[in-house]
């Protein structure tokens, strides 16, 4: 870890001195190797190597005169554009155009799609941003996330740069039929590919959450709105763990993981504050407290019999009483050949 910290401070040096080299040539005066060095307090060699380096790297023009014994551009023009990139940074962009993906047909799509090409642009003509040698090499498996209708995305997100006061249509989680809702929407929230508002809710008169995937029609009024100086977003969900809303108070998880999964258990940082224990049955005992019990409940039940909840007792009847659902519905399904 040091090293890599070490490694990324001297590459950041090494950008400020090319700029400052970059610099120096331009103002003109034939500079030479000495000179430059000697201004920038670093030794001859370095300064040459770095000449080359901006020679082979960006094509700089940089030309010895022999009569001034210094350097100079032959092309006036040129300059050293001030985004300098390291060879991870550099790959990180390749990586940039593909990951987008998990935003497409939202608004933030055409956004970051502008930043990605204005930083390929900023780069030396030499250099060419191209993230197609990555598809046959490195697949992005993102979520499942409901569709938006992007004309929802358009509402909310001015909305809440507006803060103008929105109508729409919500169907929710139990019922087909979609319900007149009228907000003040606070905050917008993305987890795992789903799109979620926080907003005071006319109808409730409190703050609720809405799914986007599950929103109609959305439109903008002519109403504003000021979001009280007592709404704080963390309030509302876990950022860690997820974002059911109905799930306010903290609750201290305790998860009792079996040996046979204990390195998946110690690997995962399952919360900021949590306590990772391996037993020496080489079971692995997890403790963090979250509001999220219904994100928690949904992922045990996920683990199957690897996973033990210990704690809180509420937790555990709720997936005893999951699992009593689910053994009603497979009940008797091996012998009339349907559970349905």
């Amino acid at each position: 870890m040091a090293r890599t910290k070490g490694g990324n401070i001297a590459q950041k040096v090494m950008v400020n001195r090319i700029l400052a080299v970059d610099s120096l040539i331009r103002e003109g005066g034939f500079p030479n190797a000495a000179v430059i060095a000697r201004k920038l307090e670093v030794t001859q060699r370095t300064i040459q190597r770095d000449i080359e380096y901006m020679r082979d790297m960006y094509s700089a023009p940089i030309e010895y005169d022999y009569d001034h014994r210094g350097y100079y551009y032959s092309e006036p023009n040129f300059f050293i554009k001030s985004v300098l990139l390291t060879e991870g940074e550099f790959f990180s962009i390749t990586l940039f155009d593909q990951m987008l993906e998990q935003y497409r047909n939202t608004p933030l799509e055409d956004d970051l799609r502008r930043i990605f090409a204005k930083i390929a642009q900023s780069l030396p003509a030499t250099v060419s941003v191209q993230s197609a040698f990555l598809n046959n090499q490195m697949s992005f498996i993102p979520d499942a996330a409901g569709k938006v209708d992007p004309k929802v995305f358009k509402v909310i997100f001015t909305a809440l740069k507006t803060k103008s006061t929105i109508t729409f249509d919500y169907q929710p989680l139990s019922k087909e039929t979609y319900m007149k809702r009228t907000v003040n929407p606070y905050h917008a929230i993305s987890q795992k590919g789903n799109w979620y508002v926080i907003g005071l809710c006319h109808d409730k008169n409190e703050p609720r959450m809405f799914t986007f995937s599950r929103i109609q029609n959305a439109a903008l009024t002519k109403r504003h709105f000021t979001i009280p100086p007592t709404f704080n977003p963390n309030d509302y969900f876990d950022k860690e763990m997820g974002v059911w809303a109905s799930s306010r108070e903290p609750v201290t998880v305790e998860l009792l993981f079996d040996k046979t999964i204990r390195t998946f258990a110690i690997d995962r940082q399952w919360h900021s504050g949590q306590t990772v224990e391996q037993r020496k049955d080489g079971s692995v005992y997890v403790k963090f407290t979250t509001t999220q019990m219904p994100e928690v409940l949904r992922w045990v039940l996920g683990q199957g019999h690897t996973v033990k909840v210990l704690g809180p007792g509420e937790l555990v009847d709720m997936v005893r009483d999951e699992a009593g659902k689910v053994k009603k519905v497979y009940g008797n399904f091996g012998m009339e050949g349907s559970a349905f």
